[in-house]
């Protein structure tokens, strides 16, 4: 088969054609992928970033009672303190300490607070997670710096990871609650937990 002079200079445009076809359509499938991402993430960004709610009851160093939450206002939800790992109420003195300490910084008046949500709203057992505020105090970082909780990093919520670990930093660093060097607490809330389920 003979290639005619013309076909040669035609072959030779296409074939200098092909790569650069390869490379668009490689940016339109980049594209496409940042894009597909983008709109994940705006789905599992809550509506309402905050919410105002009234604590029926705190239950722990990191759990709250309130009321307030969604179409039922009546109905008691429970709420997890994002970003600590409080010691258990069996955890003595520790665990009766860290739940004062909020009942302490809510007061007995009014017992509204500001809840925040980060990217997951919920964990495992259907607690609602956030950082709560009580006018411009945040109950979580309060409760880290006191020395009543561990800091524990939860992805996908990272917000104020940072101010939480430096709260945490201070009170080792000033022997506060469980970083008492004359009374230390010996086992983390989890291996607690897991020691006597």
């Amino acid at each position: 088969m003979k290639i005619v002079p013309g076909c040669r200079y035609l072959q030779g445009k296409i074939a200098a054609l092909v790569p650069a076809l390869g490379i668009l359509a490689q940016k339109i499938t980049i594209l496409s992928c940042l894009l597909f991402l983008v709109s994940c993430q705006a789905k599992n960004q809550p509506l309402n970033m905050t919410a105002e709610v009234q604590v029926a009851r705190v239950v722990s160093g990191q759990t709250l009672e309130v009321l307030g939450m969604g179409e039922q206002p009546n109905l008691i939800s429970q709420v997890r303190l994002i970003g600590l790992d409080a010691p258990d109420l069996r955890q003595r003195p520790w665990g009766d300490n860290g739940k004062e300490l909020i009942e302490k910084l809510i007061g007995d008046g009014e017992k509204s607070v500001k809840l925040e949500f980060d990217m997951e709203t919920k964990d495992k057992f259907g607690r609602t997670l956030a950082y709560v505020w009580k006018n411009q105090m945040f109950l979580n970082e309060q409760v880290l710096k006191q020395g009543y909780a561990l800091f524990v990093g939860r992805s996908p919520n990272h917000k104020y990871d940072e101010r939480l670990e430096n709260a945490q930093h201070w009170a080792r660093l000033m022997g506060q609650g469980i970083w008492n060097p004359e009374k230390p607490m010996r086992l983390t809330p989890g291996e607690f937990r897991r020691m006597y389920r």
